[in-house]
């Protein structure tokens, strides 16, 4: 059995009407896998406004640039993030562009609608007055607004566009797709001369051919003496992602978990050099490329392989996958590096560097008491890891001493990616049921237990806990396995109790960075890593508010008066 995968049937077409010159633009993107899965598929539609100095460029440039510019995003990108992305950056080079070339603010500027199908999902972004219409069944409904102001009944303009202004509010909203829909875009040209009776039942008539479809609806406007250029692109979905959990299963174990492994194997052309670790979720091994061709590849790697106790589970080798899929997408001097597999794999495993070192538990076992200094440098740098995973928009969500190395140059990496949130692929409808990983005691942040999903914040605390823990010499900031309880149970032990010479400023930086609400914690690592190194000085009353200084002294002092008064004849 077969995978279903999106996909769609497209219809288009536009004339010029009775103006000199056509300013309107459509296009559609069809990528193949495995983009189509991580992307999906997008249509737009743009209408250049006619009293804008070169509304045809605006539009013809709006369109090219989206459908190019989106799939250059980063796939663990929500749709959300990477189309606000770009449309924010589309506009400014719009605005700037227009005045640039032609002195206005109505240089450059064009209408704006597009939809991104991914999985089982449509996301909608929207500017102006183009619109797109979905037709399910026999209903037809718009699915957006017009930004039109209306000044007199024979006078409106529109009160939002692209290049009109230097910041842009995008209207955006997500619904669900079924097979059969039909999603119509049109200018404004075509639907402001045309019932929408007329539009539905033109393309139910026509459903069989969608580019006579689109031609007919543009012919019906022309008729009813529409003086625009006249534009509609159709979109059906004709599947949408297989929700059949054997089909799903059939794909992920299209690759068998490895043999039983020694030392002198080759596997794939990797020969065995040793085991390096191994537990009841995987192992790993020291290997080298034999069959490699440079002499970069004759290298020390590792192999990492999954563990036979999970041959039948799912979820487990989905995740084991995601594993691999994060850290090819990943390339960061202070995250572990996993290779592109350049030959075909027997079995299931991935490659990565090699980082002979310790761990940072190791580490600090070896350095009980080590210089403020010294912590600084080792935080500093696992918040440069962190940092890379939240602006691909992944929350880490397990990070504990034991998935931190130090290599030999003092470097310290992130080395495990198996509980990785990516907002991206959480977009993908799959018919596993998915699990909610809770990371390891000590280090996980309360929320995740209350269920709450991971985010930056989550991220934080558990750099917040290993950076007391280095400090304290092993102390945890709630007590042994006291994280996770109801928050408001949660009691902060100070730091400074373990470590009576730590300056009382770094205290109240962890004591944030820990709290049990993740609404009050640092909701950027670059804050934490400020406070970390920037004392915070409270400015004596005195200097601050002299006025309310001495009015305040005078007012005790008069109480004290009265209250010696009261003792001494009362």
């Amino acid at each position: 059995m077969s995978e279903e995968k999106l996909s769609i049937s497209v219809g288009q077409y536009s004339q010029t009407g009775r103006k000199e010159k056509n300013q309107d633009s459509y296009g559609v993107s069809i990528p193949t896998e495995p983009l189509l899965r991580t992307k999906g598929i997008a249509a737009v539609i743009a209408d250049g406004v006619s009293s804008s100095e070169d509304g045809g460029k605006a539009s013809d440039y709006s369109v090219k640039s989206f459908l190019n510019d989106y799939f250059s995003t980063p796939e663990s990108w929500t749709v959300k993030t990477a189309g606000q992305k770009i449309l924010t950056a589309l506009n400014r080079w719009l605005y700037g562009q227009g005045y640039h070339l032609y002195g206005t603010h109505k240089g450059l500027v064009t209408t704006f609608s597009a939809i991104v199908i991914k999985s089982s999902k449509a996301y909608i972004f929207h500017v102006g007055d183009t619109r797109i219409y979905r037709l399910r069944g026999n209903i037809l409904d718009c699915l957006t607004t017009d930004h039109r102001v209306q000044i007199s009944k024979e006078k409106e303009y529109l009160s939002r566009a692209m290049g009109i202004e230097l910041n842009i509010d995008i209207d955006y909203r997500t619904i669900t797709v079924e097979s059969g829909d039909h999603f119509i875009f049109s200018t404004d040209g075509v639907h402001e001369y045309l019932k929408k009776e007329v539009i539905l039942n033109t393309v139910l008539d026509n459903s069989h051919d969608l580019e006579q479809a689109c031609k007919l609806l543009t012919d019906k406007a022309y008729a009813n003496d529409s003086p625009d250029n006249l534009s509609v692109q159709i979109i059906r979905i004709e599947t949408t992602p297989s929700k059949d959990i054997n089909a799903f299963y059939q794909k992920l174990t299209e690759l068998p978990f490895p043999p039983p492994l020694s030392v002198g194997m080759i596997l794939d052309g990797y020969r065995i050099i040793r085991e390096l670790h191994a537990s009841s979720r995987s192992q790993l091994y020291l290997v080298k490329d034999e069959a490699g061709k440079d002499k970069d590849s004759k290298k020390e790697m590792v192999m990492k392989t999954p563990s036979i106790n999970f041959e039948d589970d799912p979820v487990y080798i989905d995740l084991f996958l995601h594993e691999e899929w994060i850290g090819k997408r990943m390339n960061h001097p202070h995250i572990m590096k996993v290779f592109e597999q350049t030959r075909p794999r027997q079995c299931l495993y991935y490659i990565a560097e090699y980082l002979p070192g310790q761990t940072l538990r190791q580490w600090m076992n070896d350095n009980p008491n080590p210089a403020l200094s010294e912590v600084r440098h080792i935080v500093e740098q696992i918040a440069a890891g962190l940092k890379a995973f939240h602006r691909m928009e992944m929350i880490h969500q397990d990070l504990k001493p034991e998935n931190l190395v130090l290599d030999k140059y003092g470097t310290v990496k992130l080395i495990d990616f198996g509980s990785t949130k990516i907002a991206g692929l959480e977009e993908i409808t799959t018919p596993l049921e998915r699990i909610n990983l809770l990371g390891t005691k000590n280090y996980t942040a309360p929320e995740y237990l209350l269920g709450y999903t991971g985010s930056i914040e989550s991220d934080i605390f558990s750099l917040g806990v290993i950076t007391y823990e280095i400090l304290t010499s092993g102390h945890l900031p709630y007590g042994e396995a006291k994280i996770g309880r109801i928050p408001r149970k949660m009691n902060y032990i100070s730091a400074c109790h373990y470590k009576p010479d730590l300056p009382a400023w770094i205290d109240c930086t962890l004591k944030k960075a820990l709290h049990p609400n993740p609404e009050k914690r640092y909701n950027s690592l670059s804050k934490f890593l400020y406070d970390c190194s920037h004392p915070t000085r409270t400015t004596p009353m005195l200097v601050k508010n002299p006025l309310s200084f001495w009015r305040s002294g005078a007012i005790i002092s008069l109480f004290l008066n009265l209250l010696l008064l009261y003792l001494l004849f009362g």
